[in-house]
């Protein structure tokens, strides 16, 4: 690059962190993203900013994306380059910005983690041994039964729950919406159980399901997330759990035995399907699985 290409990259840093007060981490980031691009005008014989073209920028990013980058880190590249470009701009050095319209390349969706049968039998057989873990295998039972979000399990009043007829309401699950959810009987026993002995950690008029042992007051999700960590150091259950994990465990246990996804998203509380398509993945993932272990001409090799 020419020495006049050096210094306006310069002025933009300096610009940064005097003006924009961006953060030492922000600057470092900026700083190696745009040495990329140097590196890439220097190959190109390229020597001033106002030289680079859309078709540099969509060649530059995807020579990064070959060398491994991926989605998350090319879009921090690509704002950085955006932010320089914009810079020029309003200093009258550049006609536009070669980078607005550039997009990274999409990252692949993960797929959630779930729990198989067996695991979850272990999780909620392990057998609750004092007050609180009556309360805490309530919970995990709830998480499990009916799919529920953290938020909504820590929503829960006590009227929300229908014991006889074996169902719940969520009042305002994720866009406000309100839904109807059953409650297996394995549930509803640890619920029951659960009720019994909550008197002793609260007052009558408390309207919360579940409540701390500070102060009788609803238990946060904060509270319920450590809760839920200390049940599997306590019952020797190695796996990471979080309740989002008892959720997707829900929705693909649900979805492989059913084979009903508009089902399966409408207890969810899901409002497009396509958001529920992501576990029929997870079946068909069990199901590769298996055909690679049993199919005498797709078995494969184990070295």
């Amino acid at each position: 690059m020419h020495g006049q290409a050096k210094q306006q990259l310069a002025d933009f840093f300096q610009q940064l962190q005097v003006e924009k007060r961006a953060s030492v981490h922000t600057v470092k980031n900026y700083r190696r993203d745009l040495q990329q691009l140097a590196d890439y005008c220097e190959l190109q014989s390229v020597h001033n900013w106002s030289d680079l073209q859309q078709s540099d920028i969509q060649a530059h990013i995807a020579a990064r994306h070959r060398q491994g980058l991926g989605s998350s880190s090319l879009q921090r590249e690509l704002s950085a380059l955006r932010s320089f470009f914009n810079f020029l701009l309003k200093k009258g050095l550049l006609p536009g910005n070669p980078a607005q319209h550039i997009r990274a390349p999409r990252q692949p969706r993960k797929l959630p983690k779930t729990l198989d049968i067996d695991q979850i039998t272990g999780l909620l057989e392990a057998g609750a041994d004092s007050l609180l873990e009556i309360r805490d295998l309530a919970m995990l039972e709830l998480f499990y039964s009916s799919g529920l979000r953290l938020a909504e399990l820590s929503a829960l009043h006590l009227r929300d729950i229908d014991l006889q007829n074996q169902q719940l309401r969520v009042r305002r699950g994720k866009g406000k919406k309100a839904r109807e959810l059953p409650i297996g009987s394995k549930a509803v026993t640890a619920l029951q159980n659960w009720l019994q002995v909550r008197p002793q950690l609260c007052q009558s008029e408390e309207p919360a399901l579940f409540v701390s042992s500070r102060g009788g007051r609803r238990l946060g999700d904060r509270g319920i997330q450590l809760r839920l960590q200390r049940w599997c150091r306590q019952k020797g259950v190695s796996e990471h759990l979080h309740p989002h994990m008892l959720r997707h465990s829900f929705a693909s246990h649900l979805l492989e035995s059913s084979q009903d996804l508009r089902a399966v998203q409408e207890l969810l509380g899901h409002s497009n399907i396509s958001t529920t398509q992501i576990y029929t993945h997870l079946d068909f993932q069990h199901l590769a699985d298996v055909y690679d272990r049993a199919h005498p001409r797709a078995k494969k090799n184990l070295k």
